[in-house]
């Protein structure tokens, strides 16, 4: 069975795998609205090829709990507007039991109220910590929260020796999240903030809010940001010779960064996930088997390398599965109940155990510090 939606210019599109299957047992509808086309595309492109790939292979093993998966996967063409517009139709036309997605943190945080009112387990996609704190009943996330990632990289910074720091980036949600974390915990670590700078939507030259974080005297820099603007912060950091030590955030996770920054990507650092370096992985390392596995799989179905955001996709469908499963049941809130209870679950983002408190639960060991040397990824710790 197969259906297909359109909306002025935004495609949905709606998969049911496994036919057979259907025939003896009702779906499990799983919603999904995701930023696949648009400025943020190279983070939903991933996260819908992961979600079509397992849900199809689920269903070849026999669905979950004897039921087929249903994916209703919608475009949003990264626009806060389009979410919300899908959202509604997830819950009231598609009727779906779950709905994974939200690839941006605008967007997450449009539906927010919906998902909450019609009490719908909604695992989020997006970066910002605001998300989950507070925590909010029926909302958890994958991803590592921008929180965490400022945490990170001030931890390195410290052990580096710098103290005298600049900040650059945008005027998006997430951008603006990760900025304020990065105020805020400054102190914390030691750190005197020089010179603080963003740039707007659709700026294509940081020139100037570079030179004036040069000449603020800084020994490292963080970017706060994702998609476009982390290549050009890159080549006009470059350009400008600028010597301090450069940090970006999980944001810039993506082979594609690297390849649209060129030589000026090399030696900036960032947090990322276990999955971007698993090959690097030691043997002993619990994420090695299962990050090697999804990258193979990914891979060999797209001929494209892997990302942390296609990542973020398969802990999502892989938690939502693994508690329906805990919970013997699609019934929601048993559901809501058993994702809250997760303990100790292996996943390519990290280790997840979530509580009533904790609605993501990754602490700092989820990530890995890494350095972009000779056009790739190096693992550093």
């Amino acid at each position: 069975m197969q259906r297909r939606a359109l909306l002025a210019g935004v495609t949905a599109a709606t998969v049911l795998f496994g036919v057979g299957l259907a025939r003896a047992a009702e779906p499990i509808r799983i919603g999904s609205f995701l930023a696949v086309t648009g400025p943020a595309a190279f983070l939903g492109d991933p996260e819908r090829k992961t979600l079509d790939l397992y849900a199809k292979k689920l269903n070849e093993q026999g669905g979950v709990l004897g039921h087929p998966i249903e994916m209703i996967i919608y475009d949003t063409g990264t626009n806060a507007k389009n979410a919300v517009t899908f959202v509604k139709r997830l819950i009231e036309q598609d009727k779906v039991d779950f709905i994974i997605g939200g690839t941006t943190t605008g967007e997450t945080m449009a539906v927010i109220k919906l998902v909450e009112r019609a009490e719908i387990p909604f695992i989020s996609l997006a970066g910002a910590s605001v998300i989950v704190e507070p925590v909010k009943k029926w909302v958890f996330k994958t991803p590592h929260t921008d929180r965490m990632a400022v945490q990170k990289v001030y931890e390195d910074m410290k052990r580096e020796g710098y103290s005298q720091i600049g900040l650059i980036g945008g005027s998006g949600g997430f951008d603006k999240s990760c900025l304020k974390n990065a105020e805020n915990l400054a102190g914390e670590y030691g750190l005197t903030i020089k010179a603080k700078e963003q740039y707007g939507r659709g700026d294509t030259d940081m020139t100037p809010q570079l030179t004036r974080i040069r000449d603020a005297g800084v020994d490292a820099v963080l970017f706060c940001g994702f998609g476009a603007p982390s290549v050009i912060v890159a080549k006009n950091y470059a350009q400008l010779g600028i010597k301090a030590q450069l940090y970006y955030n999980h944001g810039s996770c993506s082979k594609r960064f690297i390849e649209g920054a060129g030589k000026a990507a090399e030696g900036i650092r960032l947090p990322c996930a276990a999955l971007v370096v698993a090959d690097q992985l030691p043997p002993g390392d619990p994420q090695r088997e299962v990050a090697l596995a999804y990258k193979k799989e990914y891979e060999s179905a797209y001929g494209e390398e892997v990302s942390t955001f296609g990542g973020h996709a398969y802990d999502a469908l892989m938690l939502l599965v693994n508690a329906i499963e805990r919970a013997g049941t699609t019934d929601r809130v048993a559901v809501r109940d058993a994702l809250e209870q997760t303990k100790e679950f292996i996943g390519v983002d990290g280790i997840f155990t979530m509580s009533p408190e904790d609605h993501l639960g990754l602490d700092l060991r989820a990530f890995k510090m890494i350095e972009v040397r000779n056009g790739n990824w190096k693992l550093l710790y």
